[in-house]
């Protein structure tokens, strides 16, 4: 008994059916664990888990809504009951809602809420008696560097995820004597739907996903699979603040050194939005 890395592991990905969820989901198929593709996009989800048996792997899909308390219980007790024991959950579901805070909604407000704060407390909830009680586990929640500073036109987005690093090290302290590991990966631009607001999520601003897209580019978004590999390298050294790619974690680094460097940053964003995206300050149509 232990904790496999990732050889007969068995892991529980929320948001699997794409972008970071589902190629973590295949990187960890393929270094040998069994993995379970949780996700609200059924169909998504179980093409997902069949390119990895296609692949030689072992996955299987399954609906769930992380907001929904109960449904998070019952899906990691199935879990345990069909494979015995959990390695990893990786609470990786969320939403992004982009704009200026006046024109994001009251629903926007409770759902995003809902999922990427509420949902990674279900998935902690769910799995932590029963790592305690098996002596191992490792909880992975997905923030991102957006809760590590300032972040205009993301503020909802950017409270829930400085309150999910907050909550994974906290939670690391606590588990760490007990044999259970917490880390929070905090990517930087990643290339997936959500920079253009996603299947969920929402852009409150007139701009064409054409135009977030050339913003996002000189970010360099990063290809979400060369991220799942370095990301499952990091978690597997049992880090506990996994920033990605490498030269977005110097730049935190030195604005943690230097928290005005990180305000005028956002500053700076500010003044070149308005210069160069001048529709993001117009009401959504």
């Amino acid at each position: 008994m232990g904790l496999r890395t990732y050889s007969r592991a068995v892991a529980l990905v929320t948001g699997g059916a794409s972008g970071i969820g589902r190629a973590l989901s295949h990187e960890l198929a393929h270094r040998g664990a069994t993995v379970v593709l949780a996700d609200l996009q059924d169909q998504e989800a179980e093409a997902g888990a069949e390119a990895i048996r296609r692949a030689g792997g072992s996955a299987r899909a399954e609906h769930l809504e992380v907001a929904d308390t109960h449904a998070f219980e019952s899906l990691v007790a199935e879990v345990f009951a069909r494979e015995g024991r959990l390695d990893y959950v990786f609470n990786n579901a969320g939403i992004g809602v982009g704009g200026l805070f006046e024109h994001q909604t009251a629903e926007d407000f409770s759902r995003i809420v809902a999922v990427n704060l509420t949902g990674v407390l279900n998935g902690v909830r769910a799995v932590w008696p029963r790592f305690l009680a098996q002596g191992f586990g490792h909880v992975v929640n997905t923030a991102s560097v957006a809760g590590l500073t300032a972040t205009p036109f993301a503020s909802t987005y950017a409270m829930t995820k400085h309150a999910v690093v907050g909550l994974s090290r906290a939670l690391r302290s606590e588990g760490e004597r007990r044999g259970v590991r917490v880390s929070a990966l905090c990517p930087g631009a990643i290339r997936t739907p959500i920079l253009t607001g996603g299947v969920f999520g929402a852009i409150r601003a007139p701009v064409t996903a054409d135009r977030l897209l050339t913003w996002w580019e000189r970010l360099r978004p990063m290809d979400p699979r060369d991220f799942a590999r370095a990301a499952l390298d990091r978690v597997a050294r049992n880090e506990g603040i996994i920033i990605i790619p490498r030269w977005m974690e110097l730049v935190m680094r030195v604005m943690a050194l230097s928290p005005a460097l990180g305000e005028w940053l956002a500053r700076q964003q500010i003044a070149d939005a308005e210069k160069n995206y001048p529709e993001i300050f117009e009401p959504p149509r």
